[in-house]
């Protein structure tokens, strides 16, 4: 049987990471057509050697040469430049994209992908966070598989196989809650981006782990859902389930609730994408029922984290402030991370660019690019 081949956008990451470890445990059926990078060059040339993929991209231009000549003993194509990504996806026989290019730059890619009629595993939210409604068009234009990897999303998945849409009365969401959920509005402000990097139960990137101390990770999870499923907002419930067990429920017009149970492990989501409609056993931790004494749930206090509603605020307006909020959301984020803002001067910072940026009801991709460019500047300037 010919192997599924597979390209892995943003392969250096937390999910890029553990998607090669998914391949690697499946070998007999998977094998790897790309991996790219944003600037880790070291990692990048360890998983090419690895897993031997027909070519790998580095984004940063710079690092070509020194990974040119570190796979120079191998057959492997190498390419710099984000542009190269949406080249090698063009002209690709691979099957399968996993979408994991961190925030807006990993949009086009995936246009690009679905419009050659690859199979979707998507990890990057943004991508629908930001253009839901082209993204909705293109999958049913190009009829693709669209499967996502959050484990919330890919939970949900999996609990509306073979349901009719007209029987779910909500979808419901469960956040950790983040490092910070038991703190004071006076204890916040003074929490420092270390603090707020160490996750209680989940291993993510960076930026990841910031959005999740302050919900916004959440709030996109709600916008994504939307675009995936279909749900009106009002009908998207998140609940604060520190416990990470319960990746999320649906709940039927009969009162019956249907959940996706795991441990906090990326690796079944991913696996799940690649294999879906069938499953395959796998080497990974399971779940001990009898060592769970314990599972919590909890209302998100939007008071204490204001991210999550103004996420709800933007995909209720529409058109491209979902976009707006994205981008805000970056710059608030990676600012913090430097030192430049305190933890609740991102919230300010988010409601204080979408009260400038314009609306625009069904913008189309050169309006969502040139949104995501003049959020930026204005962003930027309030720091």
């Amino acid at each position: 049987m010919k192997k599924q081949s597979i390209s892995i956008l943003g392969s250096t990451g937390s999910i890029g990471r553990q998607a090669i470890e998914v391949i690697l445990a499946h070998s007999d059926v998977y094998e790897v057509d790309l991996l790219t990078a944003n600037q880790n060059a070291d990692l990048l040339i360890e998983q090419a050697v690895i897993t031997q993929p027909n070519a790998v991209i580095i984004y940063d231009e710079d690092k070509y040469e020194y990974i040119k000549s570190k796979l120079a003993h191998l057959p492997i194509k190498i390419f710099a430049g984000e542009s190269s990504v949406i080249d090698y996806i063009d002209a690709s026989e691979c099957n399968t994209v996993i979408a994991a290019i961190m925030g807006f730059a990993g949009l086009l890619p995936v246009i690009k992908a679905i419009e050659k009629k690859k199979r979707i595993a998507l990890a990057n939210k943004e991508t629908l966070v930001v253009a839901g409604e082209i993204i909705q068009r293109l999958v049913e234009k190009h009829n693709v598989p669209f499967i996502p990897i959050d484990s919330e999303h890919s939970a949900l998945f999996q609990c509306l196989v073979g349901e009719p849409s007209d029987s779910v009365e909500k979808l419901i969401l469960t956040a950790s809650g983040g490092p910070f959920r038991n703190l004071t509005v006076e204890e916040l402000e003074k929490v420092t981006a270390q603090q707020a990097l160490q996750h209680p139960t989940w291993n993510m990137g960076k930026k990841i782990t910031i959005d999740s101390a302050t919900l916004m990770n959440k709030g996109l999870e709600v916008i994504e859902a939307y675009w995936l499923f279909g749900i009106p907002t009002e009908r998207i419930q998140v609940l604060v389930h520190p416990q990470s067990i319960i990746h999320s429920m649906v709940q039927f017009q009969d009162g019956s609730i249907k959940a996706q149970l795991g441990l906090p492990d990326m690796r079944v989501p991913i696996q799940y994408a690649l294999t879906y409609p069938t499953r395959r056993s796998n080497p990974f931790p399971k779940i001990d029922f009898t060592q769970l004494n314990n599972l919590q749930f909890f209302e998100p206090d939007t008071h204490l984290f204001p991210c999550l509603q103004l996420a709800y605020q933007a995909i209720d307006k529409g058109g491209n402030m979902p976009c707006v909020l994205n981008a805000a959301n970056e710059i608030a984020v990676e600012a913090f991370l430097m030192g430049k803002i305190n933890f609740y001067d991102i919230p300010k910072m988010i409601e204080a660019v979408i009260s400038k940026i314009s609306l625009i009801q069904h913008p189309s991709l050169q309006q969502l690019i040139e949104t995501d460019k003049e959020t930026r500047i204005f962003a930027n300037s309030l720091i």
